[in-house]
């Protein structure tokens, strides 16, 4: 778990970051809702990985999603991650989701969370991190996100989720 001070709100205090419960489930729909860039299929499937995960962690294997949450000072989940290990590959993994709160966008949660997800994989020697996201224009700023931390564009599938709504693949060596 890591603590980084960040100011929110204009108040300073620490955001810290830790795994998800069970009662955090509403919470992550309600930031997934709030960033207005989820459909609502979207949002279930996101609701589904939480359930089959969070709660459900075995020390004695590898589990297929790991989520991890942003807390403010006072315990409230600001954003999460979701990321796993890719199947079939030779330790690249998967970052499914990362969102924050439509209300703390812009504060450096985001970046916070994207850091630890890189720690804790780098900790497990993976070798490479992939991150799927939509071409549309209102993505724009997802897509800059990744680019300012050092992720590269590495292929556009347009149409690929609908007319004009392109996939766009950014990775991330980690290792080699």
């Amino acid at each position: 778990m890591g603590q980084v001070t960040r100011t929110l709100g204009g108040v300073s205090g620490k955001v810290t970051v830790a795994s998800l419960k069970r009662a955090n489930r509403d919470r992550v729909a309600e930031i997934l809702k709030s960033s207005q860039l989820f459909r609502d299929d979207e949002v279930d499937v996101a609701l589904e990985l939480f359930d089959l995960s969070v709660g459900n962690e075995s020390d004695s294997k590898e589990q297929d999603y790991t989520f991890i949450g942003a807390y403010t000072a006072d315990s409230k989940l600001i954003g999460f991650a979701c990321f796993g290990p890719t199947p079939d590959t030779d330790r690249t993994y998967d970052l499914y989701w990362i969102a924050v709160d439509q209300a703390a966008q812009g504060l450096g949660s985001g970046t916070i969370l994207l850091a630890e997800v890189e720690r804790r994989l780098q900790k497990q020697q993976a070798r490479m991190v992939v991150v799927e996201t939509s071409s549309r224009p209102d993505y724009e700023g997802t897509r800059n996100f990744y680019l300012r931390r050092g992720y590269a564009a590495a292929a556009t599938v347009k149409d690929f989720y609908g007319p004009s709504d392109g996939r766009v693949i950014f990775t991330k060596r980690l290792m080699e």
